[in-house]
């Protein structure tokens, strides 16, 4: 049934406006309480802060029906809100704080953005430049985020600092998390990226400067915001893994759909067999990236030890997608890098799949770590 409601929503309510918003740049702020409204914005949170109470395998069906909604860009932004910023809020914000943000987080009315990518690096986290300082019942924030998803429109930012503590830095101790409002003194969207793909997404650099953030706003413990970032890490490059694979076997369907009306040389293009063969190649490819996805999300909602796992399945979809995106724009052609056409679409944002949450080469190290190389 959930799953009807989210196909059903995306069909009626996103299909008919994608171009729409990839022209705007952006999603309209007014989808956010819609979705708010159909319960798809709090789907794990305890249901007295508006949620669902449901369990990560609810999530993956969220994931999977925006997925394959043809609009990767309204995925990635409602992953941000529900799967990689405000998780950061419920599992470590105080009752204070959760029953103060986590309801209107549900409703959607108040977006949320997570803040931790710098100018300067993206995967190396415990690089973070980003300064806090502790001035009486505040922190004082100083530095810069960079392509910050839900950057320009959100009205909550989870923000990486490192704390200023008179000794020497100390790269993953030195790491807290904050919750700061859009409206607090000293901090500015300092400019709206122009970006390849996922053109709907908004991506925003941010500026803080002098940026006060009262001490209640500290997520967590002081210092152990790296640990808390590499914990939702895995969250985010799960819901990575469940777009990229319903993300290409939409794609997969139109491009069948495509080969099996457009003829040539005598004949549609699945009689040939250099594209039966590619179809044959792509299908087997989105199915095992489909297992391998579901497999770590077991384990992950088992709460089991599945970093290894949830790597390769980052690594696994990431370059698959990109492959898929390949062969699916060969097989339409020309037609293929019109624009009026989802796959051109598809093409360009599947390019992010191998770069945000963590690159290929990335998810490559932490595997051979896993497997003690």
């Amino acid at each position: 049934m959930f799953r009807a409601a989210v196909r059903s929503f995306a069909d009626k309510e996103v299909a008919p406006h994608i171009e729409e918003w990839e022209a705007a740049g952006q999603i309209p702020k007014s989808l956010w309480p819609r979705m708010g409204a159909l319960g798809f914005l709090g789907v794990e949170y305890d249901e007295k802060y508006g949620g669902a109470g449901a369990d990560f395998l609810t999530t993956a069906v969220l994931c999977e029906e925006l997925g394959r909604s043809r609009c990767a860009s309204l995925a990635m932004a409602v992953g941000v809100h529900t799967d990689m910023g405000s998780p950061h809020l419920y599992y470590t914000g105080s009752e204070t704080l959760k029953e103060k943000y986590l309801p209107a987080i549900c409703r959607g009315e108040k977006l949320c953005a997570i803040a931790v990518t710098e100018p300067g690096g993206g995967s190396d986290v415990a690089a973070i430049r980003t300064r806090a300082r502790r001035e009486g019942n505040d922190y004082v924030l100083n530095g810069s985020k960079m392509f910050i998803t839900n950057g320009v429109t959100a009205d909550l930012y989870f923000v990486a600092a490192r704390l200023e503590t008179g000794e020497a830095d100390k790269r993953h101790r030195g790491i807290s998390m904050f919750l700061v409002e859009r409206e607090s003194p000293g901090f500015v969207v300092s400019r709206k990226l122009d970006k390849m793909g996922m053109r709907a997404s908004d991506t925003a650099e941010l500026a803080f400067q002098d940026m006060r953030v009262p001490a209640e706003n500290l997520l967590g413990q002081e210092g152990k915001g790296f640990y808390e970032v590499m914990r939702i890490f895995q969250r985010e490059r799960l819901v990575g893994g469940l777009h990229a694979v319903a993300a290409c076997e939409r794609a997969l369907e139109d491009t069948i759909a495509y080969a099996r009306q457009r003829t040539a040389f005598g004949g549609p293009l699945t009689g040939k067999q250099v594209i039966r063969h590619k179809l044959a190649d792509m299908a087997t490819l989105v199915e095992a990236g489909r297992w391998l996805t579901y497999a770590a999300s077991l384990k992950f909602q088992a709460r089991e030890e599945a970093v290894k796992e949830i790597s390769m399945v980052k690594l696994f979809t990431g370059e698959m997608a990109n492959r898929v995106a390949y062969e699916c724009v060969q097989i339409h052609g020309g037609y293929g890098y019109m624009r009026e056409y989802p796959v051109e679409r598809f093409a360009r944002d599947a390019r992010l799949y191998t770069i945000g949450g963590g690159t290929s080469e990335i998810m490559k190290e932490i595997i051979a770590k896993e497997m003690e190389l």
